[in-house]
């Protein structure tokens, strides 16, 4: 389905123009709100609505990295937005209120990384220095209704960041037409499971995307080479560590026989 939604009419305001691309962040199925279990990617039906979520206020945010681990999980919607997916409680990230679920990325540190893969900005925010402060520039999207009811009871002066609402967020999986996807095997879900688990405790993230890509890569792999091989031409730019392959294999061996 293209990207390009007509707007729906309003009691408030009326409008007939295409959405731009560009604005687009990403799209639910069903409903308006930012619910992670409508994104549009995959059991699309013939009496499906399709929800557009645009670009709505920037803001800056300075994090100090007092741990290895963020607590951030990523995503992109596969069009060069990427995501913030999941806070961990209790983490670096969790503790910036201002920071939340649904924020796409748009530079770190003066870095837009605006086309950047989700696996790609987790190891840069991974490989900032740990006891530093960094700078992000976020974009959180649009609440429904937002022109009709304020964001706070109070007023914010210029310039002060104002906090979102909500832990969602969505990805928008369109290179084009929109696609049914095939729900995942017993197999796909346990692998993806024991590989994001592995993520974690090489890198301090947690990616179930990462983690799927990583899967479907080795899923018809005869051998650990055969498998690093793959995964180098699939996903080079992460430079993985040859001991994290080698158990990223295993794991994925394991769930072919059955072992968990």
């Amino acid at each position: 389905m293209p990207l390009g939604l007509r707007k729906k009419k309003s009691k408030s305001r009326e409008s007939s123009s295409l959405v731009e691309n560009e604005e687009i962040l990403f799209c639910t199925l069903n409903t308006h709100k930012i619910d992670m279990d409508k994104l549009l990617g995959g059991q699309i039906g013939l009496e499906d609505f399709i929800f557009a979520h645009v670009k709505g206020i920037k803001k800056e945010v300075e994090v100090f990295k007092a741990e290895d681990a963020l607590g951030l999980t990523i995503t992109d919607n596969g069009a060069g937005y990427a995501f913030i997916k999941r806070i961990k409680e209790g983490s670096v990230v969790d503790g910036v209120k201002v920071i939340c679920v649904g924020d796409h990325i748009e530079c770190i540190n003066g870095t837009k990384i605006v086309g950047a893969r989700h696996y790609e900005v987790a190891r840069m925010l991974k490989d900032l220095p740990k006891n530093e402060t960094f700078t992000l520039k976020l974009v959180e999207p649009m609440k429904a209704f937002e022109m009709l009811e304020p964001r706070s009871k109070g007023t914010k002066p210029a310039g002060e960041s104002k906090l979102g609402y909500g832990r969602g967020t969505l990805r928008l999986r369109s290179k084009g037409p929109a696609t049914v996807e095939e729900m995942p095997t017993a197999f796909e879900e346990k692998a993806v499971k024991k590989v994001d688990d592995l993520l974690e405790s090489y890198m301090g993230i947690r990616d179930m995307e990462l983690a799927a890509t990583m899967v479907e890569v080795g899923r018809d792999k005869q051998n650990p080479d055969e498998f690093a091989m793959a995964l180098d031409e699939a996903l080079g730019d992460f430079a993985f560590p040859d001991e994290f392959v080698f158990d990223v294999w295993g794991a994925i061996g394991d769930a072919k026989q059955g072992r968990f």
